[in-house]
């Protein structure tokens, strides 16, 4: 593929309830997730033609993160991540992206523990 230059198009701390959690009590309440994005995307286009439809859609991309992770009932944030890089490179048609996912105050005297993830679209 050689070397790529890649345009970042990001999420910062987009706040979502959901349940999640490894204990009991943790599947009966809702916690907030704090999720952030970082997605490959060439934005020369969009720079070109000043036209939204060149974008990547930021907006449609926190919507189906927010649908995601509202319907779901995941034991794990590395679960978690894993879906939703998974369904954004897929309906949003992105080469990379990046991931981060925080439960705040998992771990006490912590402000807040999670993962990390990169993942690339696989070709068809």
């Amino acid at each position: 593929m050689g070397s790529l230059a890649m345009d970042i198009v990001y999420i910062r701390d987009l706040k979502i309830d959901a349940v999640i959690g490894i204990y009991e009590w943790e599947q009966r309440i809702q916690q907030q997730i704090n999720v952030n994005l970082e997605m490959g995307w060439d934005n020369r286009k969009a720079a070109q033609s000043d036209d939204i439809k060149d974008t990547l859609n930021y907006k449609a991309a926190a919507n189906l993160v927010k649908e995601l992770v509202e319907k779901s009932e995941f034991e794990l944030v590395e679960a978690l991540a894993e879906h939703i890089a998974a369904l954004l490179l897929k309906e949003m048609n992105i080469p990379w992206i990046k991931v981060s996912l925080g439960k705040p105050m998992a771990v006490t005297d912590s402000l807040e523990v999670g993962v990390t993830i990169e993942r690339i679209r696989e070709q068809d």
